[in-house]
Order: structure tokens, then sequence, then C-alpha cells
């Protein structure tokens, strides 16, 4: 039985929806689904629970302490210098270290670690909560395109020998190399100026 011209385009076009919905809105969400879970927060604390981090760089070994008493600043240098720290700079580097996603893992041998100078990171975080646990963030080079960080997080052997190198967002490098005089408290310069005295005019003798 021959099936009408107009019957047939219907079919075809019900096909052809068919497949469209398919592709972009069933398989479409199914590949952004496997987008989003290797999209994974890096920690999984809140900036309320941590108590102190030490930052080494190539050039620096910084403590920072959270401030006991409730007032400004919230950060204190406990060393290599002791005074308050510049509360916008650690704020900065404790938003990333919460909020900051790993964009990839890569599975690999742990031999392998100075690929990504892991080995001879450019900078370690050490962050202790105030339940007495502990987290590390190692970070090493930039990747080929220079978009990312490689990094690990408490480093640990898996099972099968290999280790899992994250690609993080370059703002930790931002964050952490940085002078001493940046990690300090800004100086209040209006607090140490004299106070402006305006001299009064010199009397004239009239004649």
């Amino acid at each position: 039985m021959k099936l009408p011209r107009t019957t047939l385009i219907l079919i075809l076009l019900t096909l052809g929806l068919g497949a469209f919905v398919y592709f972009y809105e069933i398989r479409g969400a199914t590949v952004q689904e496997e987008i989003k879970e290797q999209k994974q927060q890096i920690f999984s604390f809140a900036e309320d629970d941590v108590q102190s981090l030490t930052v080494t760089t190539k050039k620096l070994n910084l403590n920072l302490e959270r401030n006991p008493e409730s007032s400004n600043p919230k950060w204190l240098l406990k060393s290599p210098i002791s005074g308050p720290a510049n509360d916008a700079i650690v704020s900065y580097l404790m938003d990333l270290l919460v909020k900051g996603n790993s964009e990839r893992t890569l599975s690999t041998p742990a031999q392998e670690l100075g690929e990504f100078a892991l080995d001879k990171p450019q900078a370690t975080i050490n962050i202790n909560l105030k339940n007495r646990q502990s987290h590390q963030l190692i970070l090493g080079k930039s990747n080929f395109n220079g978009r990312f960080l490689y990094a690990q997080t408490d480093p640990a052997t898996k099972p099968d020998g290999n280790i899992n190198v994250l690609l993080v967002s370059t703002d930790f490098a931002n964050a952490v190399n940085r002078e001493l005089s940046e990690w300090k408290q800004p100086v209040d310069n209006s607090q140490k100026l004299p106070p402006l005295i305006i001299p009064k005019p010199t009397p004239t003798n009239s004649k």
C-alpha cells in the first residue's frame, strides 16, 4: 500500500523531530552532566572552619592564624613577622580555597610528578581546621595553554600506583606569590600625619 505523499512527509518530520529531541535534549543533557561531574569542588570545608594557614613559596614561608578576638583584622601574621594581616589578601586566598573548582582530574603515575612541576612546586598551602583536620594544596606549573595550573590536594598514591593531578585556576598563583609587605595590614597614613596648622595672618599697622 502506497502512502500518500502528505502522510510520508509527516512521518519523516516526526522522525526528524524525534532525532533532534534525542541528540539535543536527552543526549545533550547527558554530556552536560558528564562535564559537570568533571568539575568538582577542590575542598569541602567552609571559611569559618579554617584556623590557620601556612603558605610556602620559593621566596617566602608565611604563617597565618585566625584572630581569636572577634575584631579586625580577622587574620594575624605569626611568621616571619608578627602583626595584623591584610584581610583583603587573605580573604582572596580563602575564597579560592573554599569555592575553587578543579576543571579536570588526571590520573597519572606517581613517578611523573616532575612533568607537572609538582616535585618542586611553586607554592604549597597547608590548611589547619578548627576540628584538627588538615589539608594541603600543592601548586605546580601552568598547563600547555596557560589557562590552568597543575595541582595536588592531600597527596596520596592510589592502589594502582597513580596519583590524581588537578587542573585549577591560575588565580591561586596570583593569590600566594606576593611580597611580605602585601600580606601585612596596610598602614593608615592619615593617622600618622601631623595636624595641619594654618598660620594666622600677621596684623599690619595702619598709618
